[in-house]
């Protein structure tokens, strides 16, 4: 009746008989299977006991206990059920293959292999055992050795539709998209309902850049189960990563009236509300997540960075001790929101190495396994996210113009948007091969540098969003470098050398870098002089400022404004009559809550005026109209000062203490100001009050800017060129002589200094 379907006759036959005599081993094992098919485990396992109590010698009966177990989620009391049938019948194929499978989940792959293994010595015709081989095999990142397990399964049965969905989960891991496709297909041609496959299938297209494919094969996996919310999940991070978050949040909501207490879902929803400036709303969500998860990191991360990012100060206050507290116990945190929390550069590292350890949990295999060569030309590859309307993509223009193309060849590899934007077409221009890589995996990144045999490939993205950090984790290219994207160090031991200059990152800050340091003379940050500036200046009243009086101005993004700084600025306005403060519109909530602040202090809301966002060449325009830019801390101002210091306005900073803290100080000094450098906050202040309240001495300041913008190191493209050249050089030259890795230091005639030898094994 059982094997017929005749469900409810079985069970008035097993109850019946066991009635009769409850120690009847046969309805135990049947019935027990029968509640097995019926996913209720606790009745099965009930059951099963009962059958090994009546026969203590059953392989069968523990081999079944143990799958009921199995079940509830009792992984060790499986174990030690699938190990007792394995003693009384050691040649018990099913026995060990479903004790493989307890174990893996346990996370002891090893063992699991062993017994998968052992079954398939059993019976080499066993294809689950073949195909959960594969599986653990893959989690141990032995992807090609799970792909010939997968084969071998689908060799015994060619219907087994999940062997091809492992087969493609495999050829991803390996970055084979296209492939992994084709074998997703397969699987679902033999179960067109197989609503995982189309949603792994949409995870791939949308890896590939197939948006709209992607979309479809998620609605599909919806169709087929509409509870199924890790498809609705996935259908609303790609809405989101194509910038329809109004469709984002409607598939987000969906999600989470499936599972209303979804923290994961919470906190995605979170990030789409963020994205559109919904700020209020997105802190109410970030909220919820954690409400329902205190432990889970992203809605945490998320509520820091949009608390910092909107200037919401009574929020903050309690995030400045906890964002480290977290850190310091381990907590995974974004690595380059961290850099505005905290000024610790032991913490700094220490987040880091969470992030790429979250970023990277496995290490991918590794391309470059020792090698040397010999290029015609120094072959360098310049991998970012950056290249379109993006402020490294202004900074570093100029010198890909003008590398020296008799030593080196230059390569960019783009990782973010094309925005069809005349800076974007400038760098393709300028660069020797331009690699558009976004639709690709990062193997498949990683395998084209490795194929084009680069000697220096050189991150130019870091931890900043769209990164892509897991290129480099499996070593493309012999010498690895982090430049300019990320002011510290990325903790991560693939990178070999970071640029940086004296100021910005002091050798004695190496124990607190996972990459060698190395000092380029001058300042590290490269510049065009090629950057065009609207002859038109913009009058004051277009700008919203007023007619007359002092402009304190500060084009930094919202989220480096500290509370402590803010104090500074508003007694600043205060003591110079008349004066304003010209800040960047960043976001509304931010704007709100800073005029809020200002009125707090006693200083008229007014007196602050945002500057909207325009063409560089227009906001350039209108520095004219500033008097003295006032800068952050704990994270300076950047390409925010080198634009002031190009336009001639002058630049007031503190020393920070770590890099992104440093950066003005570095730009100042590499253009003869180091007057304008101050130790401490009070020190700061009082540079500015003089500089407001002395109209000669602000005269003097910008005259001597005017004289030395192209007589000092800062903006003289062609030696920062021939001073990071050299530091290439010096790292192939290392590299050819089989060492590690040393920190050394460029001296201003092109030469190097300072610099040790070891003998280097593979990164």
């Amino acid at each position: 009746m059982q094997e017929q379907g005749r469900i409810a006759e079985a069970e008035r036959l097993y109850q019946t008989l066991l009635a009769a005599d409850g120690r009847h081993f046969p309805s135990l094992c049947r019935f027990g299977l029968l509640r097995l098919q019926q996913r209720r485990f606790d009745d099965a396992a009930s059951l099963f006991r009962r059958a090994v109590k009546t026969d203590k010698r059953s392989a069968d009966a523990q081999q079944l206990l143990g799958f009921a177990l199995t079940g509830l989620g009792r992984l060790e009391d499986a174990v030690r059920c699938y190990e007792k049938a394995i003693a009384v019948r050691p040649a018990f194929a099913e026995a060990h293959n479903n004790l493989g499978y307890a174990l893996q989940v346990l996370g002891r792959l090893d063992e699991a292999v062993a017994h998968y293994k052992k079954a398939l010595a059993i019976r080499p015709d066993y294809h689950e055992a073949h195909n959960n081989l594969g599986n653990a095999l893959h989690l141990l990142n032995r992807s090609e050795e799970a792909i010939a397990c997968y084969e071998a399964a689908l060799a015994i049965n060619p219907g087994y539709a999940e062997a091809h969905w492992n087969v493609a989960t495999s050829l991803r891991a390996l970055g084979r998209l296209e492939d992994a496709v084709k074998r997703y297909e397969m699987a679902i041609a033999i179960r067109p309902d197989y609503h995982e496959a189309h949603n792994s299938l949409g995870n791939t297209l949308q890896s590939l850049g197939r948006p709209e494919e992607a979309v479809a094969q998620y609605e599909t996996a919806i169709r087929l189960k509409p509870d199924y919310i890790e498809a609705h999940i996935n259908l609303a991070d790609l809405l989101v990563a194509v910038d329809r978050e109004q469709d984002a949040l409607a598939a987000y909501d969906r999600a989470l009236a499936i599972s209303p207490d979804n923290a994961d879902g919470l906190r995605r929803r979170a990030d789409a509300l963020a994205r559109l400036q919904r700020d209020a709303e997105a802190l109410q969500c970030f909220d919820a997540a954690l409400a329902v998860d205190a432990g889970n990191d992203r809605a945490f991360d998320g509520l820091a960075r949009i608390v910092i990012a909107t200037c919401n100060w009574p929020r903050l206050e309690s995030l400045w001790s906890e964002v480290p507290a977290r850190v310091a116990n381990g907590r995974f945190f974004d690595a380059f929101t961290f850099l505005s929390y905290s000024s610790n550069a032991a913490l700094q590292l220490k987040c880091a190495r969470q992030f790429i350890r979250h970023d990277v949990p496995v290490r991918p295999p590794q391309l470059w396994n020792g090698a040397t060569w010999r290029n015609q030309k120094i072959r360098i590859a310049y991998v970012s996210c950056g290249f379109h309307k993006h402020p490294t993509a202004y900074l570093t223009a100029e010198l890909i113009e003008i590398h020296d193309r008799s030593r080196f060849e230059i390569l960019g590899v783009s990782l973010g948007p094309d925005d069809q934007s005349e800076i974007r077409a400038r760098l393709r221009r300028a660069f020797d091969q331009f690699y558009d890589v976004r639709t690709k995996s990062d193997r498949e990144v990683a395998a084209l540098l490795s194929e084009l045999q680069v000697d220096i490939a050189v991150d130019r993205s870091g931890y900043t969003s769209n990164a892509r950090p897991g290129i480099f984790a499996a070593r493309p290219a012999p010498i690895q470098v982090n430049y300019i994207g990320f002011p510290g160090t990325l903790g991560a031991g693939f990178y070999d050398y970071i640029l940086a200059d004296a100021t910005v990152l002091p050798l004695d800050q190496q124990p607190f870098y996972a990459e060698k340091i190395v000092h380029l003379p001058d300042s590290y940050l490269v510049n065009d002089t090629r950057r065009r500036i609207a002859e038109r200046t913009p009058t004051r009243a277009e700008s919203g400022l007023p007619p007359e009086g002092f402009v304190f101005c500060c084009f930094n993004n919202c989220y480096k404004i500290t509370p402590q700084v803010f104090d500074i600025w508003m007694r600043l306005l205060g003591k110079v009559e008349g004066s304003v403060l010209w800040l960047f519109r960043d976001r509304t909530t931010a704007e709100v809550n800073l005029r809020r602040e200002a009125a707090a202090r006693g200083i008229d809301p007014r007196r602050l005026v945002f500057a909207r966002r325009m063409p560089l060449e227009d906001h350039l325009a209108r520095h004219r109209l500033a008097d003295l830019l006032l800068d952050t801390l704990p994270y300076n101002a950047h390409t925010t000062a080198a634009d002031a210091l190009w336009m001639g306005v002058p630049v007031v900073t503190c020393l920070g203490q770590t890099f992104a803290g440093r950066v003005a100080a570095s730009l100042l000094r590499a253009i003869g100001m180091p007057d304008l450098v101050t130790d401490d906050l009070a020190a700061y202040e009082c540079l500015a009050l003089r500089i407001a309240s002395e109209p000669r001495l602000l005269q003097d300041l910008r005259d001597r800017l005017q004289r030395q913008r192209l007589s000092q190191p800062l903006f003289d493209s062609d030696r920062y060129r021939r001073h990071i050249e050299s530091a290439y050089l010096r790292m192939r030259e290392i590299w050819q002589r089989g060492e590690y890795p040393v920190s050394f230091s460029v001296a201003p005639d092109g030469g190097n200094e300072n610099a040790s030898r070891g003998t280097r094994g593979v990164g």
